[in-house]
């Protein structure tokens, strides 16, 4: 019994392996679209969010089965509560995805497209790593990785900061682009919160592993309600 028991384990912690790649994969293909304005990519990504959410529904039945079934304690409890916890996470990250996807889709349309702005796919790119060594650090229970993605949020929502002004002055000095800049925007503040859900699966990878969430205040750097 308990050998099946950490078969079943085995395999809910793989589902979420699974789950957080494709995550990553999607994230990644929205990043590539809205970068550069390919409109076909952002499609695929839209068309790939169902899987996303498969998977979601996927871990919680299985981690409903091992609760009602094993009635499971201690470190197990944890997984399968962490479970809970991590896929909500990253079906709300496969959610922002999407997001970006259908920004890059209007965007590609515009008669006037907006500005092409490398600081929009270095906070894209800082994201995406978050989120590669978020799934790693969970599947391989490494609590150092999940501390280090943890402190990389405050560098995203100062990057967010720095967008969000440099869009602004965007729009400022040239009205044709307000309507693309204003799209760039709401992107940005997507690629902003995939951020703080990465931060989340940390989070609960420490708690997974340590028995406790992170007690220090996570780092936090956005200042964009104080822009004037």
């Amino acid at each position: 019994m308990f050998h099946t028991f950490d078969q079943e384990l085995a395999e809910l912690r793989k589902t979420i392996e699974t789950m957080g790649r494709l995550v990553e994969s999607q994230f990644a293909g929205a990043m590539t679209a809205i970068t550069t304005g390919d409109a076909e990519l952002a499609a695929t990504v839209i068309a790939g969010d169902p899987e996303v959410d498969r998977l979601e529904l996927q871990v919680e039945s299985m981690a409903v089965r091992l609760l009602a079934l094993r009635q499971p304690m201690g470190g197990d409890l944890r997984e399968i509560v962490a479970a809970f916890r991590i896929s909500s996470d990253l079906e709300r990250m496969g959610d922002f995805a999407r997001t970006i996807a259908k920004r890059a889709m209007t965007v590609s349309a515009l008669p006037v497209p907006p500005p092409a702005v490398p600081s929009l796919g270095w906070m894209g790119d800082s994201v995406l790593g978050m989120i590669r060594d978020m799934v790693t650090a969970h599947a391989t229970r490494d609590v150092e990785l999940a501390t280090a993605v943890r402190n990389r949020d405050g560098e995203v929502d100062h990057a967010y900061t720095a967008l969000f002004r440099e869009l602004l002055t965007y729009m400022m000095e040239s009205p044709q682009q307000i309507t693309g800049c204003t799209h760039l925007l709401f992107a940005a503040k997507a690629i902003e919160r995939v951020g703080d859900h990465a931060t989340n699966v940390a989070e609960n990878t420490c708690f997974l592993v340590k028995g406790k969430l992170p007690s220090d205040e996570r780092p936090k750097d956005d200042h964009t309600s104080e822009v004037t």
